[in-house]
């Protein structure tokens, strides 16, 4: 007789019952959990209490759609191609979750947790503290040319991202404003001081310290980017069908190729002009 065992805290069923994190699935979590809490309990192995529930579920909200992002048009053309397919739409759109879009989440938090778990002492008890902390942690990375701070600049919001204060407020007012909010809110304090120009935090990196003040395991951080984006896309779907904008976007572009020489490779821009550096402020 095999003997094996698989041990697991999360799900198991049998002919009978369905058990999810120790509770029958049916009569005790249906109705009674929402997704969010669920997402959260399954990761942590806690209930999250209603302030965490709240502050969580807003970081889902602020990362789920953008209207027409790269994910949203990468789904939409994979759709048009492959109709019978939503799950290669959705997942095309969430492949590209990297370190300029979507991905940015996990990577601030990650920056902010190396920084923090990197100082001998315990965290600054004030604001100015926590400037000079976030001015030497700027300097240093500035000094080892590790190239963009994740988190830090954004290509539509110049001056402030709109999602922001509402994560800042909600965190305050639910007393889960900790020390990788604190960092990341001084970092954008003293980021012109230390680069000679402003860059506003982005929403997605507010999203990744708030997600790390929560607790949450900052390995997974991605995933809960995606988590959220992926309800994003599948309105992104629906739309695409009620009104769909693929074929028009596939044929502008066909439209407007032209052929450059591979010795020619300056020819890719217009006389006159230089070929952009590739973006490092994007969210």
């Amino acid at each position: 007789m095999d003997d094996t065992r698989y041990p697991t805290s999360l799900g198991m069923s049998d002919a009978d019952s369905i058990t999810l994190l120790g509770k029958d699935l049916a009569g005790e979590l249906m109705g009674q959990v929402s997704f969010g809490e669920l997402a959260f309990w399954l990761v942590s192995m806690r209930r999250p209490t209603p302030g965490e529930l709240r502050l969580f579920e807003a970081t889902l909200v602020a990362l789920a759609d953008h209207g027409f992002t790269l994910s949203a048009i990468a789904a939409r053309l994979t759709y048009f191609s492959a109709p019978e397919s939503v799950q290669g739409a959705i997942a095309a759109g969430i492949l590209g979750g990297g370190s300029r879009f979507l991905g940015v989440t996990e990577d601030t938090a990650r920056f902010l947790a190396s920084a923090l778990a990197a100082q001998p002492e315990p965290p600054p008890a004030d604001q100015p503290g926590w400037d000079r902390l976030a001015t030497e942690v700027l300097v240093q990375h500035r000094e080892a040319r590790r190239g963009p701070v994740p988190g830090l600049g954004h290509p539509v919001h110049k001056t402030e991202e709109p999602r922001n204060p509402v994560l800042l407020r909600i965190a305050c007012e639910e007393d889960r404003y900790g020390s990788h909010l604190e960092l990341f809110t001084a970092i954008g304090r003293v980021s012109a001081q230390v680069f000679g120009r402003h860059l506003p935090l982005n929403g997605a990196g507010m999203c990744g310290a708030v997600l790390a003040d929560l607790g949450l395991p900052v390995e997974l951080l991605r995933g809960f980017a995606l988590l959220a984006r992926t309800a994003g896309l599948l309105g992104q779907l629906a739309e695409e069908r009620r009104a769909p904008i693929a074929n028009q976007v596939y044929a502008s572009v066909d439209r407007h190729v032209r052929y450059v020489d591979p010795d020619a490779q300056t020819e890719q821009c217009d006389p006159g002009e230089t070929a952009p550096p590739p973006p490092t402020d994007l969210p």
